[in-house]
């Protein structure tokens, strides 16, 4: 099956080659991908209404379920399909070319999923979790964001309550995306009443275990499906519930790269599909000028170059990740921490500037709702991409290791 709104980027590549590792060797991750295709053209089919109502991109989710990519990193051993982190950013590569919501969606939910795989194998209740997650291809909401902390992910008010073997936990969770439509929630929150805001662990409740009472709407400028709205959640459950690692860990190596791993793909197959449009509309351009250059030609050749530095990027980080994953001294160094984390700046900055460009390569027509060129859904869902965990936040918590860090004295250093 073909998806012509993904169908080459303009720097010439394949979308196939943005897998760096096994989707090339391995059948059934090759099948992964086609699932994943068929599932984003059921997503462009309903991305406009979805944007235009602000609502849950139903439609896209129950066919990744029935697709099997929901459960696609669950080990094999528990019943999923053992997808590497590689794969499944090219799945949100390939998702946000049909629906940027619905690529986020699925990269967030990918994120949670990669954090209970990695830290919960000495615990019995996780790996039955992670069972379920395959068999009935259960959605995980992110819940991260608190009160007025914002999106400093390291710090908790809420604290775990314990009493005997059960938990509570009641946190102000201002934004939550697609909290309502989830089937469970993997939380941040203090150990417990007297432990610091940093001694954090992660809880995974299903849906039976917690209220969500909602807070603040969700009426945004784009990202529309998400359905990141806030609410005063209240959640109960057995300690056994809570993930044996501390949270720090989980944070370092696998939270944060694997996060600013699988946005960076989603917000490529954005800037794909842009540039894509930008690329048929020069051509087009050009057909009735016979042949000469469009003058907003140059446009389009910026979209092309920014993108293929953001595929790079990605490429590139992911493969560093990969080839450190299983190190946590490795991946808890600050050199590794500061590329990861600014990983997420880059490349939110370059998706902006290629749909940016390629908006105006299609000058009127891009800028139009009712057109082939029309672009405005793509520029206004990547603008969230700088101001979700915002830049300025991650710039001024990385600088201080930035002083720390000597400058390079050669190109080798």
């Amino acid at each position: 099956m073909t998806i012509h709104y993904l169908a080459k980027p303009a720097d010439g590549t394949s979308v196939a080659e943005f897998d760096l590792t096994e989707a090339g060797s391995s059948p059934r991750l090759v099948d992964l991908i086609a699932r994943a295709r068929e599932v984003a053209a059921i997503a462009a089919a309903h991305a406009v209404i979805v944007d235009a109502e602000g609502r849950f991109p139903h439609e896209a989710i129950a066919a990744a379920k029935a697709a099997g990519l929901i459960g696609a990193m669950v080990p094999v051993e528990l019943g999923g399909e053992g997808a590497a982190i590689s794969t499944i950013a090219e799945v949100c590569y390939t998702l946000a070319g049909g629906c940027a919501s619905t690529a986020m969606i699925y990269a967030m939910h990918q994120i949670k999923v990669a954090c209970v795989v990695r830290h919960s194998a000495l615990s019995p209740w996780h790996q039955d979790f992670l069972r379920r997650v395959a068999r009935n291809q259960l959605l995980l909401a992110s819940s991260t964001t608190e009160g007025q902390g914002g999106g400093d992910v390291r710090s908790s008010s809420a604290a775990v309550m314990h009493e005997q073997s059960r938990i509570n936990l009641e946190r102000a969770a201002t934004v939550m995306s697609y909290g309502e439509q989830a089937d469970a929630v993997v939380t941040t929150a203090r150990r417990g009443p007297d432990a610091a805001a940093s001694d954090q662990v992660l809880v995974v409740f299903e849906k039976a275990d917690y209220t969500l009472d909602r807070t603040l709407e969700w009426e945004t400028l784009g990202m529309r499906g998400t359905r990141s709205a806030g609410f005063a959640m209240k959640a109960t459950g057995r300690d056994q519930q809570i993930l044996p690692e501390p949270y720090a860990d989980i944070h370092a190596q696998t939270m944060t790269p694997v996060a600013h791993i699988l946005w960076g793909g989603a917000w490529a197959g954005v800037a794909a599909s842009a540039v894509e449009r930008a690329r048929l509309y020069t051509r087009k351009s050009a057909r009735g000028m016979e042949g000469q250059t469009p003058p907003s030609a140059v446009h389009f050749t910026r979209a092309a170059a920014a993108l293929r530095q953001l595929r790079t990027l990605v490429a590139t980080s992911l493969a560093r990740y990969q080839a450190i994953e299983h190190d946590p001294a490795a991946l808890a160094a600050m050199d590794f921490q500061t590329a990861i984390t600014l990983l997420k700046v880059d490349a939110s900055e370059l998706a902006v500037a290629a749909v940016m460009s390629a908006m105006r390569a299609c000058g009127l027509s891009g800028y139009r709702n009712d057109g082939d060129a029309s672009l405005g859904r793509h520029l206004r869902d990547i603008l969230s991409a700088p101001i979700m965990i915002n830049n300025d936040r991650i710039l001024a918590n990385v600088a201080m290791s930035a002083l720390l860090t000597d400058t390079p004295q050669s190109l080798h250093d």
